[in-house]
């Protein structure tokens, strides 16, 4: 299948390692421009960018962070810059947060904390949203791919504010679906379960196994898997996908309650 993004320029958030870099490495393979943004790790986004440029892409990362919003446009044009407009946007990064799941009750949780994802991960997204629209407009082309969670659905005792922001991020896809597809602008999202990735994670094995046994496929998916679904997506290949809220393999487990 020709996914059609050789030579367009794809802007890929939360890139220096995970699905981020899976899937800006897998973007690198299909020719593509792809920029990449990193918060800290700018040792391990640059490591992604030679596997793109290695992959038979050009690349480049600069840095975002999503609770710093002067810094989104700031990386916006940095890529416009060097590139010209964004074709595709793969909103990847994320505000994880600070409290440990089950750490605190519901009630306990800081307001504090509740304005930091909602910051970050809705205002952050809804601006990066804003920034590349009016390119996409004028090239009546555009594909937006926000990466959601699972937990947004499901629940998780302890992080209240990271699922009720990722599941705005759903609002976000629905409404900006409807605002932008009659100039060729398709937006989706992409519900990721627990996937298997180079990100460190406070999750037993067993924990793992049991979530595998829980999906349709008895297994667990990986960085690359997700990132096939989100290049579809966020591709010329997506004739008329929109407004979706998509779920990967891992995302279908039913439940991701353990204790």
């Amino acid at each position: 299948m020709d996914t059609g993004v050789k030579d367009k320029t794809v802007l890929v958030t939360g890139g220096s390692a995970g699905i981020g870099a899976a899937t800006a490495v897998a973007y690198g393979r299909e020719g593509a421009r792809v920029a990449l943004t990193y918060r800290s790790r700018e040792d391990a986004a640059e490591q992604v960018v030679k596997r793109i440029e290695q992959a038979g892409g050009e690349a480049m990362a600069v840095r975002m962070d999503l609770e710093a919003h002067e810094t989104v446009p700031a990386a916006v044009t940095a890529v416009e810059e060097r590139w010209g407009g964004i074709d595709v946007l793969i909103a990847n990064a994320v505000r994880w947060g600070t409290i440990p799941p089950g750490a605190l009750r519901f009630e306990e949780v800081p307001i504090q904390e509740w304005q930091a994802a909602l910051h970050a991960n809705v205002v952050g997204n809804a601006l990066l949203a804003t920034t590349v629209l009016p390119g996409m407009r004028e090239r009546r082309f555009g594909r937006i791919v926000f990466v959601s969670s699972a937990v947004a659905e499901e629940g998780l005792p302890g992080p209240g504010p990271y699922g009720t922001a990722k599941m705005a991020l759903y609002g976000l896809t629905r409404s900006l679906a409807w605002e932008a597809g009659g100039d060729g602008i398709l937006v989706n999202a992409v519900s990721v379960g627990l996937t298997l990735t180079d990100v460190e994670r406070p999750v037993t094995t067993g924990v793992f196994d049991t979530i595998a046994a829980r999906t349709p496929s008895k297994r667990l998916s990986t960085a690359e898997d997700v990132a096939s679904l989100i290049v579809f997506l966020g591709s010329a290949a997506n004739r008329n996908v929109t407004g979706e809220i998509v779920r990967e393999g891992s995302a279908t487990a039913r439940s991701i309650h353990f204790t």
